[in-house]
């Protein structure tokens, strides 16, 4: 009986196509919930897109004390203030914005000043400055990005595969993409540059995830020529789904340990990565391959042939 995989079973006859309709309205609806809330209440932008200031500090051997530090700080005018731990018990992180005509580099010192005053003796780790003019730069860098791997992958799938084809995983890469965006909108995640960094590796994995049943398919329809179309796309997504599962489950464990030993700046990233892997796998059976069945695919191939085996020459 082990290893345990082998309780799997090897080969399954699942009706993916059966559910599609409904599929299709739950990802629609949640495509409309996530238009309206990017307009309102709209991203929760970090530091990196709005501009102002982070602070990381120790405290040596004790516990940092996160109610003076938000006492320390409030006082001080800085517009949005964020203080949490991160790390160990004598770390924290201070995210604050710097108020309009003030010196980025007088402010630091204030708040540097007024934290040693509440918490005594601190050891300041690490401080990073964001101005206006970086952070606009930096949103529309963060935009290229995206846009720039959603291109090459249209390119990608429009040389691997034919136009049928490539409809369906572009749908199922937007579907992603925008789902996972209602995610962040839903939790209030800050919008930083790990979570564009996230958004550029669920792109990877969903394409990745759509190719393989893609793949299953085209051989699977020069197989069998007089197949419905349907039957066809339940039989390649049954014929690839221990692998699907596997491979998703994998990533998941990592992803899980990540989430909670990672510490809090790195748990936004960890659940958007988490979320985008289920997602990914979720529209590769029920986005991309609908798409597939609303379209039509020629059926015109030829069959591959065997190569028949050479006589060994002596």
């Amino acid at each position: 009986m082990w290893p345990l995989i082998k309780l799997l079973p090897q080969k399954t006859n699942f009706h993916f196509v059966a559910f599609a309709r409904l599929a299709a309205t739950l990802s629609i609806l949640a495509a409309i919930a996530t238009v309206v809330a990017f307009f309102y209440p709209g991203l929760n932008m970090g530091i990196d897109f709005k501009g102002g200031t982070v602070l990381e500090l120790n405290t040596g051997a004790r516990p940092v004390d996160l109610g003076k530090v938000r006492a320390a700080v409030s006082g001080l005018a800085l517009g949005d203030v964020q203080v949490q731990r991160f790390g160990a018990d004598n770390d924290a992180v201070v995210r604050f914005q710097t108020p309009n005509g003030a010196s980025p580099g007088v402010v630091v010192t204030s708040v540097k000043a007024s934290l040693s005053r509440a918490l005594g003796e601190v050891k300041f780790q690490r401080t990073d400055v964001v101005g206006p003019e970086v952070s606009g730069e930096l949103k529309l860098k963060g935009a290229e990005a995206l846009l720039a791997a959603i291109g090459l992958m249209l390119i990608y799938i429009w040389f691997r595969f034919e136009l049928q084809f490539g409809l369906g995983a572009v749908v199922a890469l937007f579907h992603d993409l925008t789902l996972s965006l209602g995610l962040i909108l839903l939790l209030r995640l800050e919008f930083s540059l790990n979570l564009i960094a996230a958004l550029l590796t669920i792109i990877g994995y969903s394409m990745n995830d759509t190719v393989v049943v893609f793949d299953r398919l085209r051989e699977n329809r020069r197989k069998f020529k007089r197949m419905p179309l349907r039957d066809l796309i339940d039989l390649s997504v049954n014929e690839t789904l221990s692998r699907t599962v596997i491979t998703g489950l994998t990533a998941l464990l990592a992803l899980s340990g990540l989430a909670v030993f990672g510490g809090e700046s790195l748990r936004p990233l960890s659940i958007v990565l988490l979320f985008g892997i289920v997602i990914g796998t979720y529209s590769s059976i029920y986005v991309a391959s609908p798409i597939i069945l609303l379209w039509g695919v020629r059926k015109d191939d030829e069959a591959a042939t065997p190569i028949a085996p050479q006589p060994a020459r002596s």
